[in-house]
């Protein structure tokens, strides 16, 4: 029944345009009632995107099944390739969507505010793996933002392409590029500064090495 409400809805929103098709269009067409309709959908726009709960529900699960041994940041791609597999699962529907929402300024902001909630769960990891680091809540949001960008930039264009060119390969090659702008390279103690960092100072030619000494000792301690 889900599906055959889907199929309806898809088949009047192309006849008719989303706005001119109601919810009693969708439920005439599929042969069933309006209690049926409302029993798998909140509403209009949510059968536009049916399959983005059990997404988002998927992604949080696979964070939270994450160890502390995964690098973070290549989790949290991993887990936006679950988003790309929802869309790949069935590319006519995925390219017919993308085209019916870019038409639509509802289902646009409808879009935002799914994408959001992505961000959000992404985020929502990364504070928790970042905990203790000065940066670490600003790391995460940067992060996930990016993640999200890198991975929708690849979807559009795959999108775009009518499902045509390799979906997998463009993410990856969008996510490769996250990982390699911020997979941390060191365990933060919470001062801001990587124990592997490099501290230089300044100082004149004939300054006595004791006070050169001294002088590392308070930027290492002040960093």
């Amino acid at each position: 029944m889900r599906d055959a409400l889907i199929a309806a809805a898809f088949q009047l929103f192309l006849e008719r345009g989303y706005e001119a098709t109601t919810v009693d269009d969708i439920v005439a067409l599929a042969g069933v009632g309006r209690r049926s309709f409302f029993r798998y959908f909140p509403s209009k726009e949510d059968v536009v995107f049916p399959d983005h709960e059990r997404c988002l529900a998927d992604l949080t699960a696979f964070l939270a099944g994450s160890d502390e041994d995964d690098e973070p940041v290549a989790r949290v791609c991993d887990a936006a390739r679950l988003v790309l597999r929802m869309y790949a699962e069935n590319p006519s529907f995925s390219v017919q969507r993308y085209r019916l929402t870019k038409s639509f300024p509802a289902l646009r902001a409808y879009e935002l505010s799914v994408v959001w909630r992505y961000e959000r769960a992404l985020a929502a990891y990364l504070r928790r793996r970042f905990a203790g680091w000065s940066d670490g809540d600003l790391r995460a949001d940067v992060i996930a933002a990016a993640v999200v960008a890198a991975h929708n930039n690849a979807l559009r264009s795959w999108l775009r392409s009518g499902g045509e060119d390799d979906a997998e390969a463009g993410v990856d090659h969008a996510l490769r590029f996250v990982q390699d702008s911020w997979a941390p390279g060191g365990e933060d103690t919470g001062g801001g500064q990587p124990e592997d960092d490099v501290v230089v100072v300044i100082t004149k030619r004939r300054t006595p090495l004791w006070r050169v000494v001294r002088e590392l000792e308070t930027q290492s301690d002040g960093a």
